[in-house]
């Protein structure tokens, strides 16, 4: 008897066909491409973060960390753009493209990691309070509540405060305080997923809890959780930027783009790149998130599509 057409409960085949599922999965990224690519200012956004993320990989490359971006030289100190300094220096006569481009890599770990360990834990949280439902939903979203009646950047500052100004403790705050938002996007999903035929049926021949949610409710609802994700990462490193700025973020002389823009406000009036350049760097940054974020919105809303 053959088994090529037979699928199981998510509509996926079984019988050990796996090239079905594998070709499955590239449709629904070609899908997701060809939906994105309709949207020109969102791979505007991802050409801009492409080019950052490549900078700061290879920043090593670029600029030698030790001698350019640690090292003072006062002689060089507030010098202008130039074709040596391209971006110029700063109040220790330090090259402020290179901080730049290895800030970029303490602001991109910490928004990418602080946002990944939110969703994980924020997302488990939602699934089990939107599957299971009654006292323990309650009691998680009261807790969730509670959280979001502080507002994140208080409780980041709060929660780096007690632990202490350093890159693991920052991220840590970060991703605290993003946790509510990712625990209600993912019981919103949860409970209009929970009653359909296919979950229905997976209770009906046995599956677990776990595995229902895991394999069956969790993959049905990442759609908001990605764009939501994006958006994140966005509103990450501005946190850890804001963190920086006041102290209480990533310590000198390692650079980070809120220190640097800190460290040069005192000398904004006559030299004015030493705070522009950190500043136009976040901005771009977030900006880019944004509109990558709002493409990826419309390319993953089913609504929208064509």
């Amino acid at each position: 008897m053959s088994t090529s057409n037979t699928v199981n409960l998510d509509g996926k085949s079984v019988g050990g066909d796996k090239k079905v599922n594998v070709a499955k999965k590239r449709s629904q990224w070609a899908e997701l491409w060809k939906n994105l690519k309709k949207n020109k200012m969102a791979l505007f956004g991802l050409f801009i973060i492409s080019v950052i993320v490549f900078l700061a990989v290879f920043a090593d490359q670029i600029a030698d960390y030790d001698q350019v971006v640690i090292k003072q030289n006062l002689r060089y100190r507030l010098k202008p753009p130039s074709a040596e300094h391209w971006l110029g220096t700063d109040e220790f006569g330090r090259d402020i493209f290179a901080r730049l481009i290895h800030g970029a890599r303490v602001s991109l770990a910490v928004g990418v990691l602080a946002v990944g360990i939110a969703i994980g834990a924020g997302g488990l949280l939602g699934a089990l309070a939107g599957y299971y439902g009654g006292k323990l939903d309650n009691v998680v979203m009261r807790i969730m509540d509670v959280f979001l009646a502080v507002p994140s950047i208080l409780l980041a500052i709060a929660i780096v405060s007690a632990l202490g100004p350093n890159l693991v403790n920052l991220m840590v705050a970060v991703s605290i305080s993003s946790i509510p938002r990712y625990a209600r996007i993912v019981r919103a999903s949860v409970l209009s997923i929970r009653d359909q035929e296919f979950v229905e049926a997976a209770r009906a021949i046995g599956a677990s809890d776990a595995r229902i949610i895991f394999r069956h409710i969790i993959p049905n609802s990442l759609a908001p959780v990605i764009v939501q994700g994006t958006l994140g990462v966005a509103g990450a490193i501005l946190s850890t930027a804001g963190l920086s700025f006041i102290g209480l973020g990533i310590q000198p002389p390692a650079p980070e783009w809120g220190s640097m823009l800190s460290g040069g406000r005192q000398y904004l009036r006559y030299a004015w790149w030493v705070t522009t350049f950190p500043g136009v760097s976040i901005m771009i940054t977030i900006l880019s998130l944004n509109l990558l974020g709002d493409g990826l919105r419309d390319a993953l809303d089913p609504r929208l599509k064509h």
